[in-house]
């Protein structure tokens, strides 16, 4: 028996496959509309268009604590999480060196006044011998001269004794306010140096009862931010639970990095249990607009587009779509980014099935929550239905003749 060349073998699988495709193809094309797309009927609800960005949580007020004198942690009487009161001692410095240098100034305060005794003693018995014509006024004012000499030396030996006590009290470090600790940036027996900047011993926050998110919104949607508006957002430690919060401040300081700029939308919260901590990524979302009982589209019905050829019959066709009259950008940097797309005023298109064809019908749309699209005018109403997509070959065999979804708005 002849074997069959590689050839002959080819040819026969490409007569297979295109006899194969021409059975998909009469058969796809022998399906009615209401077979071969999906479908949705509009209906009335709300709808919600929002900006979203990723920020950090933060204390209202954060204090760093420092020292303002060089030399190592004798003792340290706070750790993290302890909660402090103003004036309380935080730690303590070796004051070996400065407690021999205020006694130092206090010698030479003593001597000074010593000094200033004798000046004025003499500057006396000059004036005396001066008016007994004993002595010159030559002497008298020399005398006169060495006093106030004297009683300058006596308030610089006195200015320097107090800022080597002052500098003392420094080695003992005090909680300027109430708070709990958040940070200890130091260990015993470590040393610190306050020669050019302050050295930052320990972080602590007033009132983690009430925090702030430092937020980066893009320059597109910082437009719609206003003071005072609601705001939820989301943290991974809860990620089931929306929190609530408001805008305090949108902050006139652009950032921009790599050519993107970004404006930080600070949000006041509350944190009356204390499980928000600081350092919390927070996914902040705000409410820019809403619509109450607004006719509403779904965005995959304004996104399609019908075949070349719809039963024979060459389809209608428009320009636009979703993104013919409105424009689409990314939100504000971060890793949960969304899509936003532009406000009342855009234009787009749908297409309807009237007397077996695709019939394209220009609207003109309001706001969307990047799912569903608002409508404001078009010939359109609650009940009609559009075109979302084509349905594949299983929803077409089991979806019988309705060939559809019902769209529900949320």
């Amino acid at each position: 028996m002849k074997t069959p060349s590689g050839k002959t073998l080819f040819v026969i699988l490409l007569v297979a496959v295109a006899v194969g495709l021409s059975f998909w193809y009469f058969q796809d094309n022998a399906r009615s509309p209401e077979q071969r797309y999906q479908f949705a009927e509009l209906a009335h609800g709300t709808i919600r268009q929002s900006v979203s960005a990723n920020g950090t949580l933060n204390p209202v007020t954060l204090v760093n604590v420092g020292t303002q004198v060089s030399g190592s942690v004798k003792a340290l009487y706070v750790d993290f999480n302890d909660h402090v009161t103003q004036g309380q001692i935080l730690a303590e410095l070796d004051d070996a060196l400065l407690a021999a240098q205020a006694r130092q100034s206090e010698a030479s305060l003593m001597s000074a006044r010593a000094t200033l005794d004798l000046a004025e003693a003499n500057e006396n018995r000059m004036r005396t011998l001066f008016a007994q014509e004993y002595v010159s006024a030559q002497d008298l004012d020399q005398a006169v001269q060495a006093l106030k000499s004297a009683q300058a030396q006596v308030r610089l030996a006195s200015a320097q004794a107090e800022k080597d006590k002052a500098n003392l009290g420094y080695s003992i470090i005090r909680s300027p306010v109430s708070g709990v600790v958040v940070d200890r940036q130091v260990d015993e027996g470590q040393t610190v140096a306050a020669s050019f900047q302050t050295p930052t011993l320990f972080k602590i926050a007033q009132d983690l009862s009430k925090m702030q998110i430092d937020s980066a919104f893009a320059e597109a949607d910082v437009g719609n931010i206003k003071v005072g508006q609601p705001v939820r957002f989301t943290v991974d430690a809860f990620p089931d639970r929306d929190f609530p919060g408001k805008v305090l401040q949108v902050r006139l300081n652009p950032t921009t990095t790599s050519n993107v700029v970004t404006y930080n939308v600070v949000v006041s919260v509350d944190n009356p249990e204390q499980i928000l901590l600081p350092g919390m990524t927070a996914y902040v979302t705000i409410v820019v607009a809403q619509r109450e009982n607004a006719l509403i589209v779904p965005n995959s019905a304004l996104r399609f587009r019908p075949p070349a050829e719809t039963n024979g019959q060459k389809a209608k066709s428009a320009p636009g779509g979703l993104l013919g009259g409105m424009r689409m950008g990314m939100s504000s940097s971060g890793n949960r980014q969304r899509v936003t797309e532009s406000s009342a005023g855009g234009q787009g298109v749908v297409h309807a099935l009237r007397d077996g064809a695709l019939v394209p019908i220009t609207l003109r749309l309001g706001i969307t929550d990047n799912r569903n699209t608002e409508i404001l005018e078009g010939e359109l109403q609650a009940g009609d239905r559009v075109i979302t997509g084509e349905a594949n070959a299983v929803a077409s065999d089991s979806g019988g003749g309705g060939g559809g979804m019902r769209f529900r708005p949320f």
